[in-house]
């Protein structure tokens, strides 16, 4: 960020950069805590501020993260009260947790602004999409409350609203929509910092700091009232919010006197005369006026008007900007309020209304009818908008309307006409369809910025992808042309389409919005001539109706031959600009080396080396497609989901995954959020072109594949010799490798289009072969030339019975690849270090298992639309899952448990009293029933299904009562599954609180040591010296050690596990965990892609931070204290490498090297300080003999204190 002066200057940016460029300049304190889709404003303050980039003061504002949003609105708070120009940025959650603060912020008439993302709240489900509940939610804090509905608008009402509070002395939320203008990319004029200077008084910036308190001269805030003060205190505000319409006003003039940007409290445009008239905010407003004046023009007096200022709501503003002709308005709310008469801007508009028109300001009261759009990002398009002029046409139009959707429940919504659009035929529209972590869409936002760079050039980016981790289909919607490009919309004709993935032409109709005459881009294996009847024959026939051009690359052989592995991101940037013309080729080429350089730069020359050659590689691998003049192909797309799906997977699930989703009424999804589980075994993402092979001759049957296997892919059964009767071909089996089993087979089957490619399996596998050592007992291998035997193979191997578990011995890893995974098929990143566990958790406990999950990584893949991979057995049981919120994880489980001991003794209480109609030995024999092994457990359940069909013969209240309950007889578990994010920081103060109950509760921790869902911030699990967002400088303090904490309790079950390094100490702590009747806590090491390595290889990382001394193993039971026994078990040996052996395999770490190398130095030097300590504390703890620890004192599972 330089301190240019050109007031000139234009860039491509997203919204949330150009927001936080503005507020970097105009504050010294920025408190932040990450949340999608906010996180990147405080990511970028935080880069700055490590680089020594000065605001406008010239001072390097400070930058610090807090333990959650709460957190970071207290210590914006403390800044303020102490004189500071102070910021924060948030959204949904995020904002809620600091509503009590900004109530006191605001009370207290403290200048600030809080730039909002804006999205929706969690309900019924979780959204990490736009709309307006959050905002609507903080509208009675006092904030004074401002929209902008584009990236040009945010960047400059953050200067307005900065501006505008240090006069007004009240502070300002300032909001956009979430990803919709946030992660917009599109062109910009910078304010410069002239201009910035020229709107931020310096008077009134000395005036904040001389209200600050001093002890130079002290005053008291924060005072209690009683009955007799405290209406007339609140009253005394009313003048400082009377004049906050004028100076925002007054503020937007200056602007403009500035820029030539003009803006408007209350912005209308249309006809002069207009009848009928949109009130709404955010950035529908330029889609309704798009669509406004193509009606004006068509001789229909229409117009739309923008709110700007919301709250306070300025209604002689408001009623100067609508036009006196208006005789119908439609108010549009991004948000939802159930059970009022209509949402917040509506209400406000009729009360305006009848004000004016109950003190004469107006004449006739126009006809207000309110209705929503938009919610969840829910795309918002001129169709829409002209419905909603049409039914203003009406005599009698729908009030409390939606738009955009079908409600056959409550039928408010507005037909609308999918053929109306408003895309111009000079602008280039394109589609990219890829997977996430591909390089896609980042490609793209360096296309959109190659080309918004040159003059006369517009471009618009937009990138729409679920909450997915990698692997999740994006699809990029990209517009190019000579005019500015204001269309807040997904495309809806494309005329270049490109699919990245060939595997996605099997499930979604990629050439849906093909317009005719387009281009269409293939990246597939199949050469030019070759590739049409590898193509589905409804495929074929569009190509031929819609005239396309088309196109194939092998981008993927391209990238692995230029060293780039997966990466096809650089392939395929170059193949749009060879073939689409918006550049002439050689300056598109030499843009690209250019964008290649400033990318990849920091990553080493030999990076940029192979990313250039790829560009040259890609040109001459490009091939036209010399299209047939018929459709030859002999298949179609199949079924997106078998025969065999349940109704709701065909009618619901399956449209989902189609791409159909908007499609989906209001009454075929869940009112209440609960979904079926199990649906991911339909979805067959076929994400990867290699895939797990196995070798039966060379297998030593260990089961140390599919214990690591990250998303249960890798199956183990064993059966009789006579079960491979009927078996196909090319089903493979071995003899089972055990003493006294001569007719018992063993088969190994791989989920082929379920498989990642991650590798895991093959750098676990013990197993080489002794003539090539470079083959194991399980490979990579093509998935082509074996898909079709797989799907026969998979079948059949499913056919074959489940193992029972009672005769199972998952004592040992071996034993643990027969039991049936409850947790199968995810939507996590290929490779993922997390999910291993969780196949574990519900291979050993599924089946009575009850999990709450905290808001993460694990429960956006745990739960994330439209499949879910937590799956049921054979008899219908399996996990019951849910997630409530991030920070209060530990005490929804926790309730769980509550309500389980409740009704556990609930159903003890009723079957004594019913014991003499359902049988006395019965009863007493489910009473005293040990439930701590398997067996015990299995026989245990079937005593309860004896009762339930007794119960069932009983026409008495007490035996209904009793059935309520009954399944509370056998012993649940539960488990409290989140992040280090929830853990250390967010929840700390509620898992504290969990660990502290002695109740029979379960923690994992799935420690990442970074904010992994939000991208990769930092936590109190951060290692010293790692670099992380929100530590861009390197972290300066050693992670949190979260186990010594708990240790400290003496009843708390606790161990810390790397599957990687001991896959046998992971499985025995899982098992202690569970049978220990009070508090446990497992931390276990989870690697993952925001570590900055291959995750093929994430394992071994594992065994090298295990080896390094930095993640020692160990367990401290309870349980040995009873029995005079240690009970801190150190599990791993003494550091055999240093620190940097394991820790600069990883990006995080060496990253620094390369930018500060002086204090990346000091930092690793600290770092095996802190590694060689903490192992002598941990060598001290495990010499002590049980008297040195706290006893247990009250029976575990009873409420203490």
């Amino acid at each position: 960020m330089n301190h240019e002066t050109d007031r000139l200057r234009t860039e491509t940016l997203d919204g949330n950069s150009a927001v936080a460029r503005v507020a970097y300049r105009t504050n010294e304190v920025c408190a932040i805590y990450p949340i999608t889709p906010a996180s990147s404003m405080a990511e970028l303050a935080d880069e700055w501020a490590a680089r020594g980039m000065t605001n406008l003061w010239g001072s390097v504002p400070v930058v610090q993260e807090m333990q959650s949003e709460g957190g970071a609105a207290g210590a914006v708070h403390g800044a303020l009260q102490s004189g500071a120009m102070t910021t924060t940025f948030t959204a949904s959650q995020g904002l809620m947790l600091m509503l009590p603060n900004m109530y006191k912020i605001a009370g207290e008439l403290t200048p600030t602004v809080f730039h909002v993302a804006a999205r929706a709240l969690a309900t019924s489900a979780l959204s990490i999409f736009g709309d307006h509940s959050d905002v609507m939610a903080a509208r009675g804090t006092g904030f004074a409350l401002l929209s902008s509905g584009s990236v040009q608008e945010a960047h400059d009402m953050a200067l307005v609203t900065q501006a505008a509070t240090l006069e007004a002395r009240v502070p300002f939320l300032h909001f956009f929509d979430g990803f919709r203008t946030s992660h917009e990319v599109n062109n910009l004029s910078l304010v410069s910092d002239e201009h910035i200077r020229a709107m931020i008084r310096e008077d009134l910036v000395r005036a904040h700091r001389a209200r600050a308190l001093t002890p130079e001269h002290p005053v008291v805030r924060g005072t209690s009232h009683n009955p007799d003060t405290f209406f007339q205190a609140r009253e005394a505000c009313n003048p400082y919010y009377a004049r906050v319409p004028e100076i925002v006003q007054a503020s937007m003039d200056r602007f403009a006197a500035l820029t030539g940007r003009a803006y408007r409290l209350f912005e209308y445009e249309g006809a002069p005369d207009a009848e009928r008239v949109i009130v709404l905010m955010g950035s529908a407003a330029e889609t309704a006026r798009e669509t406004s004046d193509f009606l004006g023009r068509a001789g229909e007096r229409v117009g739309v008007l923008q709110v700007r200022l919301y709250r306070p709501f300025a209604v002689g503003h408001f009623l100067a900007a609508l036009p006196e002709t208006c005789r119908a308005i439609a108010v549009l709310d991004r948000s939802k309020e159930p059970g009022a008469p209509g949402e917040p801007l509506y209400l406000d508009v009729v009360a305006a209304l009848a004000r004016a028109v109950t003190d004469g300001t107006r004449a006739v009261l126009p006809r207000v009818i309110g209705g929503r759009y938009g919610l969840g990002s829910k795309n918002f398009n001129p169709a829409q908008v002209k419905a909603v002029f049409d039914e203003l046409k009406l005599p009698e139009p729908k009030n409390g309307f939606t738009v955009g959707i079908e409600d056959d429940v409550a039928h408010t919504s507005l037909p609308v006409d999918a053929a109306f659009s408003l895309e111009r035929d000079d602008v280039v529209r394109a589609l990219f369809y890829g997977l996430g972590a591909d390089g896609t869409v980042g490609a793209n936002k360096n296309s959109v910025k190659i080309l918004a760079a040159e003059p006369g050039r517009y471009a618009q980016g937009y990138f729409v992808y679920d909450s997915h981790k990698s692997g999740a289909q994006t699809v990029s919607h990209l517009r190019f042309g000579k005019q500015p490009i204001r269309a807040p919309y997904l495309i809806e004709s494309a005329n270049f389409i490109a699919c990245h993935q060939a595997g996605f032409l099997d499930r979604i109709d990629v050439l849906r919005l093909a317009a005719e005459g387009g281009t269409f881009l293939l990246n597939t294996p199949h050469g030019p001539d070759s590739v049409w009847n590898s193509l589905p024959r409804s495929l074929q026939r569009q190509i031929l109706d819609r005239k396309l051009r088309f196109y194939v690359i092998d981008a993927s052989k391209v990238a692995r031959d230029a060293g780039l592995g997966g990466r096809i991101n650089t392939v395929l940037q170059t193949c749009f600009f060879a073939i689409s013309g918006v550049l002439p080729r050689d300056e598109a080429i030499q843009r690209i080396k250019q964008s290649i350089e400033k990318s990849y730069g920091v990553k080493g020359a030999d990076v940029v080396r192979k990313n250039f050659a790829a560009v040259y590689q890609t040109l001459a691998q490009l091939f036209e497609v010399a299209v047939p003049g018929a459709a030859t192909s002999l298949f179609d797309r199949p079924p997106v989901v078998p025969d065999r799906a349940p109704p709701f997977v065909h009618e619901v699930t399956a449209m989902m995954m189609l791409g159909l989703g908007d499609e989906l009424r209001v009454g075929q999804l869940p009112a209440d959020g609960t979904f079926p589980s199990g649906t991911a075994a339909f979805e067959k993402r076929n994400i990867s072109d290699d895939v797990a092979v196995w070798e039966p001759d060379l297998c030593i049957q260990c089961g140390q594949c599919g214990f690591a296997c990250p998303h249960s892919v890798i199956r183990s059964k064993y059966y009789g010799q006579s079960e491979l009767d009927g078996a196909p071909a090319d089903f493979k089996s071995a003899p089972v490798n055990s003493r006294g089993n001569p007719d018992v087979r063993f088969s190994l089957e791989v989920y082929v289009e379920d498989c990642t490619g991650c590798g895991i399996c093959v750098e676990v596998c013990p197993a080489h072969s002794p003539l090539n050592p470079g083959v194991k007992a399980i490979n990579l291998g093509p998935k082509a030339p074996i898909l079709e035997s797989s799907r026969e193979s998979i079948a059949f191997f499913e056919a074959l019975p489940v193992n029972d578990r009672a005769r199972i011995d998952f004592a040992n890893v071996r034993g643990v690849q027969f039991l049936q995974p409850l947790f199968e098929f995810s939507g996590a990143c290929g490779g993922c270090g997390e999910t291993p566990y969780l196949k574990l958790l519900s291979q050993l406990f599924g089946d009575r298992l009850q999990i709450a999950n905290a808001t993460g990584c694990s429960s956006i893949y745990g739960g994330n639309l439209p499949v879910t991979p937590w799956t049921r057995d054979e008899g219908g049981r399996g996990p019951a899952w849910s997630n409530s919120l991030f920070e209060d994880n530990a005490e929804f489980g926790l309730g769980f448990r509550l309500a389980a001991d409740q009704h556990l003794e609930l159903a003890r209480t009723l079957l004594r009293r019913l014991a003499p109609k359902v049988g006395e030995e019965l009863a007493r024999s489910i009473l005293d029933a040990p439930q701590l092994r398997e067996s015990e457990l299995r026989a245990q359940r079937s005593r309860i299904e004896e009762l339930k069909r007794t119960l069932a013969t009983l026409d008495d209240e007490t035996a209904a009562d009793l059935s309520s309950v009954v399944d509370h007889l056998l012993r649940r578990s539960v488990w409290i599954v989140g992040g280090d994010g929830w853990a250390y920081d967010i929840g700390f103060g509620g898992l504290d609180q969990v660990l502290a109950s002695g109740r029979d509760v379960n923690v994992l921790v799935l420690d990442t040591e970074v904010y992994s869902n939000t991208g990769g911030q930092a936590s109190k699990a951060t290692p010293l010296g790692a670099v992380a967002k929100f530590a861009a400088g390197g972290k300066r303090v050693a992670r949190k050690d979260l186990a010594l904490q708990a240790i400290a309790y003496g009843d708390v079950y606790v161990a810390q596990v790397a599957m990687g390094a001991n896959p046998q100490h992971t499985l025995l702590a899982f098992r202690e965990a569970e049978a220990w009747p009070g508090p446990s806590l497992i931390i276990a090491y989870s690697h993952c892609i925001a570590h900055g390595f291959d995750l093929r290889h994430g394992m071994q990382q594992q065994d090298l931070a295990t080896a390094s001394g930095y993640w020692p193993l160990f367990r401290f039971n309870p349980a040995m204290h009873t029995i005079g026994e240690r009970p801190f078990r150190l599990d791993s040996p003494r550091p055999t490498i240093p620190f940097k052996a394991y820790a600069y395999n990883e990006l995080r770490y060496r990253a620094l090297a390369h930018t500060d190398p002086d204090a990346a130095e000091a930092l690793l030097a600290k770092a095996q300080q802190v590694v060689t300590e903490k192992y002598r504390q941990y060598e001290e703890l495990a010499s002590r003999g049980s008297q040195c620890f706290h006893p247990v004192i009250d029976e575990p599972g009873v409420t203490q204190g």
